[in-house]
């Protein structure tokens, strides 16, 4: 088909998710979606499956977790509003938030919900940070100085009445041994509340199924925090995990141009429009068709997206040959954060998904048009 679009491989999301629902079983710990790294909806009939559930952090994320997984979400929001409470009481079974003013404020919306609604209770949880930073970029880094993200040790002098559970999120595509490095902070620092608890959300960011991810390690850890606290029910929250390597972003290239020196081969995908990370992070993604490393013997190439940003290209990329127009470029490892950042920055065609699935059959999840963009504006 034309390019460009993201391809889902049905049998590698598969893969990742018999992974993942072999460590809940095995350490014992609920393992949960969040939506902020996949919500390609027309997917979740294959999450449903092995009885995937969800995070959520925003209206709109917990919606679709009702309408499309059938579940009720666990939802943190950094700050809540008297009208985005009640719908989050209303779609959620756990409710977690940033601050004691913050549960203070909203509680009495909860504990009258919980009286008319016995069979539907919610429990409330705090956000928490340990200030155990494992991530070198900050901007995804939670436990960085002036973080606006969970209570601090010196803040939590009490336990307010009706707190049953601590959330905390300092990882981001972490190992096991950097949770192990924030479990020891979190113990330390906040373990005289955790008998008073029932549940603790050890948040996101555990690549559990990269290449070389020790995941006997975290079992044991798991395993180990649950003998040391065995009333607490233990909760992950994974992103990238659960799509991570199961698509990629196929493109062609449209042109190649030079200035300075520089050859720039200019695709009709954008890394701003549909690859923001790689700019954000930054970090240059793999291309299937280009050599495992730069190498100055051979064809050298910057990629520019076709949008009017100056700084929308990543580079450098070697190829055994010089590419021209109508070459297709793979940018493999698509499916995770890419989907649900995109943008229709200058009205650029937003990637059709597909999914193949793993009879070989290719299913158009989505294509996008004009009115797409137009229904976006004013």
């Amino acid at each position: 088909m034309n390019t460009p679009y993201y391809i889902v491989y049905e049998e590698k999301l598969r893969h990742n998710l018999d992974l993942i629902t072999q460590v809940s079983r095995e350490s014992g710990a609920k393992i949960i979606m969040a939506f902020k790294a996949n919500a390609l909806w027309r997917t979740f009939p294959i999450f449903r499956e092995y009885g995937i559930c969800s995070t959520a952090s925003s209206v709109n994320e917990m919606l679709l977790a009702n309408d499309e997984l059938h579940c009720k979400a666990h939802t943190y929001c950094p700050a809540y509003t008297e009208q985005t409470i009640k719908q989050y009481i209303a779609g959620s079974s756990h409710i977690t938030f940033n601050s004691v003013d913050q549960f203070l404020r909203f509680k009495p919306f909860i504990d009258a919900h919980n009286t008319t609604n016995p069979e539907e209770r919610i429990s409330c949880g705090l956000r928490i940070n340990p200030m155990c930073s494992v991530i070198e970029t900050d901007i995804y880094n939670p436990c960085c100085p002036g973080s606006r993200f969970g209570i601090l040790e010196q803040d939590l002098n009490t336990l307010p009445e009706g707190v049953e559970g601590f959330h905390f999120h300092a990882l981001c595509e972490s190992t096991s041994y950097d949770l192990a490095r924030v479990l020891h902070a979190m113990e330390e620092q906040f373990g005289q509340w955790l008998p008073k608890l029932k549940w603790v959300n050890m948040g996101g960011g555990h690549l559990m199924t990269r290449k070389g991810y020790d995941v006997k390690h975290l079992v044991q850890l798991i395993q180990d925090f649950r003998q040391r606290h065995p009333n607490l029910e233990v909760i992950l929250e994974p992103g990238s995990a659960f799509c991570w390597q199961t698509g990629d972003l196929e493109a062609t290239v449209v042109d190649v141009v030079e200035n300075s020196g520089i050859k720039t081969a200019i695709v009709d995908v954008s890394f701003a429009c549909h690859m923001p990370d790689c700019l954000e992070m930054p970090y240059k993604p793999v291309i299937s068709q280009a050599l495992p490393k730069v190498d100055m013997n051979f064809p050298t190439y910057r990629i520019g997206g076709n949008s009017c940003l100056s700084g929308d290209y990543v580079g450098d990329w070697s190829f055994e040959h010089e590419l021209k127009a109508g070459d297709r470029l793979t940018f493999e490892d698509m499916n995770h954060y890419t989907t649900v950042k995109t943008n229709m920055f200058n009205g650029i065609d937003h990637p059709a998904i597909v999914l193949q699935h793993t009879d070989g059959t290719i299913e158009i999840l989505r294509e996008f048009s004009y009115q797409d963009y137009k229904s976006r504006m004013s």
